[in-house]
């Protein structure tokens, strides 16, 4: 059963979302609240395999609950709540450790979907827009490719750039000619290596140390 907690300010949204979801057999919304400080205390409470977060609420944003969420162990995959996509805010919530961002507009399997891939691990966003609004506001935050780059096999390095451009674990191991483990493998080792809680950041990682640029995807 795939554990949810929804935090969003507009009860209307959480009331939505929640009908969209109760009546999936694999997924239980067990809390929903309406601001960031509440999301970080549930969190921390309920332990939920994946949140929704809306950015803007009060108390605390989405972005800082986040932040602090990320800081406890075993923390949840986290969806972003958003209205606009190519937006600063949601950057900001990727660099945090928020694993996608999903439009508030998006259909109800398209929510569900992403809930599903999110709570096994991986990613849910669509490649070429992620890698948009990571290229602009990467560039204008002018980050700087991290130390431990340097120290990722040429392996690794090569699977990082296959991540960043959108391929799937299976699409890596048939392009690599390996196991779908050992994909898993050199990813749970960048991750670790680079000191990343998920796909998401390492994408971020990777496009701020030019390893890939959108073009190439």
């Amino acid at each position: 059963m795939i554990r949810v907690v929804i935090a969003d300010d507009q009860t209307l949204v959480r009331s939505g979302f929640r009908m969209i979801l109760e009546p999936e057999q694999d997924i239980e919304v067990v809390a929903d609240v309406g601001d960031g400080a509440a999301a970080v205390t549930a969190a921390a409470a309920l332990r939920p395999d994946v949140m929704l977060m809306d950015i803007r609420m009060p108390l605390m944003d989405g972005i800082e609950a986040t932040r602090r969420i990320m800081r406890g162990d075993h923390p949840p995959q986290i969806l972003v709540l958003t209205t606009f996509d190519l937006d600063e805010f949601v950057f900001e919530a990727l660099r945090a450790g928020a694993s996608a961002f999903l439009l508030k507009d998006a259909s109800a399997d398209q929510l569900v979907s992403a809930i599903r891939v999110a709570a096994d691990g991986g990613s849910p966003f669509v490649p070429l827009l992620t890698s948009l609004l990571i290229d602009r506001f990467s560039r204008v935050t002018g980050s700087t490719s991290p130390p431990e780059l340097a120290e990722l096999t040429d392996r690794e390095r090569e699977v990082l750039v296959l991540v960043a451009r959108g391929h799937s674990n299976a699409e890596i191991a048939q392009r690599l000619v390996v196991t779908d483990h050992t994909v898993k493998t050199h990813i749970a080792r960048i991750l670790a290596k680079l000191g990343l809680r998920n796909r998401t950041q390492a994408v971020i990682v990777a496009y701020e140390s030019a390893l890939v640029t959108p073009h190439q995807l």
